[in-house]
């Protein structure tokens, strides 16, 4: 899709109030709301009845889910320590679990069919948001082009390892070096690396190899049982920072439609479960969006500091993003003078990966504080207090200018 198409300027956009954003965000972060629990589904519903109060139609999904990434992923790390304590005697025996236990691993963490949590959890269900913003009579047209913006409602749990005094550390004593770096720490390779080096360890008769794949195992599932075991966090960054900038869009829209744009506002349901939520949005609604006409924005913790727009992410590999909306999304930014920061690149995944895979031109719109950290990320002291609202007012206002620029061009 050639970057001409988004050439045509857009008139400034209003800031939302900051205090409409920060009762947003207080109001949904008093309820716990880890992946579908009622508490999430009380937010879906406070969250849908605000959308319908402001005239737009607004209604909860609900969609099939399993909840938590973190027993799926222990049990397979316990199985990998297992192989390797057995792979001295049985080194076949530890070959094989290994690679089958790594391929387990990687179709669980980086969007794969994810058959491990298939067969060690229950199925539950996750409660996501969708709403329709384009006036009725607009419907009735049916308007050629689609954006959809994303956010999730739900909160992760906490964990030993989501602890900051590290690389909080590192960035105070190696600042340029944090300055240079374009990723994040690959904090899912230790977690793979386990099984494979159980599975390489047999097969070659390497003890050394093999015990530090059981070492790395043993680690993994340990973290991966503290995970499981502790409350979900506030989530007032992550992510109701992006559900107020839904809110906002929503009250905006709602006195100064987009003509000749679909908008839809989708708050997923399980992201923390590693993108639950929004599969089910997919199995229900990408039959009816074209690939050519349709792009996804979603926004994550946006409470930072400092905005950035993804390059690509992926645990595994990184998957890269559309250009050409990157580069409309960027002159948007540029038009509203609002600073954001592009080239970075995330280990980690959000709901954008699947739109992603379906096709779609999708962007993802973060921040990061100016250690190009997540402040609080999934600790308890993720509270709003600890947002950066201003940082969230400049999301929305990017948001509502990419609305209109697609709708203009």
């Amino acid at each position: 899709m050639p970057s001409e198409r988004f050439l045509h300027p857009v008139s400034p956009v209003a800031r939302p109030a900051e205090e409409t954003l920060r009762a947003t965000v207080e109001r949904l972060a008093a309820i716990e709301r880890p992946p579908c629990s009622p508490g999430e589904r009380e937010a879906a519903h406070l969250i849908a009845d605000r959308l319908n109060a402001l005239g737009h139609t607004a209604h909860v999904q609900e969609v099939p889910a399993y909840g938590s990434y973190a027993w799926p992923v222990g049990v397979i790390a316990a199985l990998s320590t297992l192989a390797g304590l057995t792979g001295k005697r049985l080194r076949w025996t530890g070959t094989l679990a290994g690679a089958v236990l790594t391929a387990a691993l990687a179709d669980e963490i980086s969007y794969g069919r994810q058959f491990a949590r298939t067969v060690l959890s229950s199925r539950r269900t996750a409660c996501n948001v969708v709403a329709d913003l384009t006036p009725p009579r607009a419907q009735r047209q049916a308007p050629h082009r689609t954006l959809v913006i994303m956010a999730h409602h739900d909160a992760a749990p906490s964990g030993t390892v989501f602890d900051q005094t590290l690389p909080r550390w590192y960035a105070r004593r190696f600042p340029r070096a944090v300055e240079r770096t374009r990723e994040n720490l690959p904090v899912w390779w230790p977690v793979i690396a386990g099984p494979a080096l159980v599975a390489f360890g047999s097969a070659t008769r390497s003890p050394a190899v093999r015990r530090t794949g059981t070492a790395l195992s043993a680690l993994a599932a340990a973290a991966m049982a503290d995970i499981g075991s502790h409350k979900a966090v506030p989530g007032a960054n992550d992510n109701l920072s992006g559900v107020a900038v839904l809110i906002a869009l929503a009250e905006s829209l709602a006195r100064r439609p987009v003509p000749g744009l679909r908008v839809l506002l989708f708050s997923a349901g399980a992201e923390e479960s590693l993108q639950e939520g929004v599969r089910g949005f997919a199995h229900h609604y990408f039959p009816g969006l074209a690939r050519e006409s349709t792009w996804f924005l979603n926004l994550d913790t946006v409470g930072s500091g400092r905005l950035v727009l993804l390059d690509g992410e992926g645990p595994l590999r990184i998957e890269t993003y559309d250009t050409a909306f990157g580069d409309m999304i960027a002159r948007c930014a540029v038009e509203q003078d609002i600073e954001i920061r592009r080239g970075p690149r995330s280990r980690t995944s959000t709901d954008a990966v699947v739109p992603h895979r379906h096709g779609y031109p999708t962007a993802c719109l973060v921040s990061v504080d100016d250690q190009k950290l997540i402040p609080h990320y999934h600790l308890p002291t993720d509270l709003p207090e600890h947002v950066d609202y201003r940082c969230v007012a400049d999301a929305a206002q990017l948001a509502e200018a990419v609305a209109r620029a697609l709708a203009a061009h």
